[in-house]
């Protein structure tokens, strides 16, 4: 948008999927050949330079800063961009704002040791912005899982 101080890398790290229940999901996707591995309540599967996300749908709505009973739905998806720094969260959630986007969790440390937010875009998309320690950002800004140390 013309105006915005600062340009947002076009990629996607993740996308979440919020499920009713994790095991079933798990199966569906692992039946198709996927190989996830769990870490505590989340799935996670390497998909290309990006990763598919299975979470339970009121924890990814909660975590979104929504209610899984949005009068306009709430979607049960989450696109997520990882950065590299705190300070690059900060960034594009106010880049987002001054763009349009409604902030639906202010960017605060995470349980898992990161830093993050939410936004909606102006059709209430879910974005999450996120740096996760954890995660490897190789310098074309694919995302590169860890190896959690779980089943496959």
């Amino acid at each position: 948008m013309a105006g915005s101080v600062r340009r947002v890398e076009q990629r996607i790290s993740l996308i979440t999927l919020g499920v009713t229940d994790l095991a079933r999901s798990r199966a569906f996707y692992e039946a198709l050949g996927w190989r996830g591995q769990q870490v505590e309540e989340t799935v996670f599967f390497q998909a290309g330079a990006s990763a598919l996300v299975l979470w339970g749908r009121a924890q990814l709505a909660a975590d979104s800063g929504l209610s899984a009973d949005e009068p306009h739905g709430f979607a049960g998806t989450a696109l997520a961009h990882n950065v590299r720094s705190p300070g690059e969260v900060d960034d594009i959630m106010a880049a987002a704002q001054a763009a349009g986007a409604t902030i639906t969790r202010s960017a605060e440390q995470t349980f898992y040791g990161g830093y993050a937010g939410y936004f909606a875009d102006p059709d209430g998309h879910i974005w999450e912005i996120a740096h996760n320690p954890g995660f490897e950002l190789a310098p074309d800004g694919s995302l590169v899982l860890p190896d959690f140390g779980t089943e496959s």
